[in-house]
């Protein structure tokens, strides 16, 4: 556990930290799962082999940008419709929907597909990323689209405004981003709330469950120490009844500035 609240800062930025200083598609090279060649792009982050597999990007949410909405599945085309490609992963079971799920590298290349997307705006980083490596190379590439403002980036509306209750519950059940300064830690019961407004029931707040705690914890992260700090969070969005992002992973929460 860190003594002072810099060091601390630094562990809970270790992902965004670590995409500076590596950014190397070898991070996310896991075990092969085979190749193929794509026959049909299926959705924003899925496409179809023409062995009639059909393959999830891992790590990543699609985004469109705000002049397109379709504009994630044209994204994913422009990149391996009609490619020849390489799949790696930690695990090829399928998901519930019959999807293998990989990182997919176009033959002959070294960078995958999802670092691909990040880098155009077409995609986020997922908060599901497990391997550390792999988790920065995703948000270094997604630290350099925003920056230059690039695809879904253009518009200010990517990251939502922590204290912008309503604009956040427009995206019940969807992926997002949301940054602000967190008013209080609270714990009641089994869950421990990171409050970003007084009015509990109603503001935006980030849940951590008890289950959940020892990763967090693990990773050096001292919750209480977040109280007046400017933090990023992802995930999914839910109402309970006001909006709520529950933490599962210390890396879907980024210090993002001082007091």
């Amino acid at each position: 556990m860190f003594a002072v609240l810099a060091k601390h800062s630094a562990a809970l930025s270790l992902l965004v930290a670590a995409s500076i200083a590596s950014s190397r598609a070898g991070d996310c090279a896991f075990e092969p799962q085979g190749d193929g060649h794509v026959v049909e792009v299926t959705g924003g982050r899925s496409f179809r082999l023409a062995d009639g597999r059909e393959i999830k990007l891992a790590g990543i949410e699609p985004v469109a940008s705000a002049a397109d909405p379709t504009s994630r599945i044209a994204a994913l085309s422009a990149i391996v419709k009609g490619r020849d490609v390489t799949l790696r992963g930690e695990d090829d079971s399928p998901d519930r929907y019959g999807r293998q799920t990989a990182f997919v590298f176009l033959a002959g290349g070294d960078k995958p597909v999802q670092d691909l997307l990040l880098e155009a705006g077409a995609a986020l980083v997922s908060s599901e990323v497990t391997e550390k490596g792999c988790a920065a190379a995703l948000l270094a590439a997604e630290n350099e689209a925003r920056r230059e403002q690039k695809g879904a980036w253009a518009a200010a509306a990517v990251i939502k405004n922590a204290e912008s209750t309503d604009d956040i519950l427009s995206g019940i059940g969807r992926f997002m981003l949301v940054e602000g300064t967190v008013l209080s830690v609270r714990q009641a019961g089994a869950t421990t709330y990171l409050n970003f407004g007084r009015r509990w029931t109603r503001d935006f707040a980030v849940t951590i469950s008890r289950r959940n705690m020892a990763a967090v914890e693990t990773a050096g992260v001292t919750l209480k120490l977040l109280e007046n700090r400017r933090i990023r969070v992802r995930g999914w969005v839910e109402a309970h009844p006001g909006p709520r992002i529950e933490v599962v992973r210390a890396g879907q929460i980024e210090i993002v500035g001082g007091n």
